[in-house]
């Protein structure tokens, strides 16, 4: 089977490995560049709970000074994991949801007069924070990195794929949908993509990229891509 991912390799280099070794053809198409941006000094001790809704957020946040120990709440598996690897030992997950993370949130942080840090990146689907806020508590948000769209692909990638379509690709974030929707526009693959499976992280995700004809649409969360292999 023909597999895309479209990650960072960083963030896919396990499980391009993980299927190079059952076998699979495995190309890759990273869509999106992360990188760090300075951000204010942060007094953690100042705050009772910490939100993530990204691994990058993670990534990129100076932990140095932080209680491990201190309330995690992430928006799903992807990030409780990463956030668990980095230390932290009291975390809650919402299993990708930003709505149920807002109400985990709610029913788990009962100390309205001390705030929580929410650590997101640049642009956010949804105003977390301020629905948050609404609600009766502080919430602090620090920024600490931006995602910029890859414009310039290798053309003899690009001759190869057009060649040789994928029977699977993933795709992980609404940014990511939006870069490969650009990416089909901009090399004129709009009807080579009949045959190919899209896999995406959320139906808001999957959403962007109806305009385009595929085999079927899926949805999952991060750790099920072995899984789909199996369903289609």
């Amino acid at each position: 089977m023909h597999i895309l991912l479209t990650r960072p390799l960083e963030d896919c280099l396990e499980i391009i490995l993980k299927f190079k070794s059952l076998g699979h053809q495995v190309s890759h198409l990273p869509l999106l560049t992360v990188r760090k941006i300075d951000y204010e000094e942060i007094k953690f001790s100042d705050y009772g709970g910490i939100i993530f809704t990204s691994a990058n957020a993670i990534k990129f946040l100076d932990l140095n000074k932080l209680d491990k120990n201190i309330i995690c709440f992430c928006v799903g598996d992807m990030t409780e994991k990463k956030a668990r690897t980095v230390g932290f030992q009291n975390t809650i997950s919402a299993e990708g949801n930003v709505s149920n993370l807002k109400e985990l949130i709610l029913q788990n942080y009962g100390i309205k007069d001390k705030p929580l840090l929410y650590v997101s990146g640049e642009t956010i689907s949804v105003d977390l924070d301020k629905q948050i806020s609404n609600e009766g508590y502080k919430v602090k948000r620090i920024i600490n990195y931006q995602v910029s769209h890859n414009q310039k692909f290798d053309e003899n990638f690009i001759k190869e794929l057009k060649i040789n379509m994928p029977d699977i690709v993933y795709v992980y974030s609404q940014n990511s949908a939006a870069s490969l929707l650009n990416f089909i526009k901009i090399h004129q693959t709009e009807n080579l993509w009949m045959d190919t499976n899209l896999m995406c992280i959320g139906e808001k995700t999957s959403t962007i990229l109806n305009e385009i004809k595929w085999k079927k649409i899926f949805l999952f969360n991060p750790g099920e891509e072995e899984y789909l292999l199996y369903k289609i």
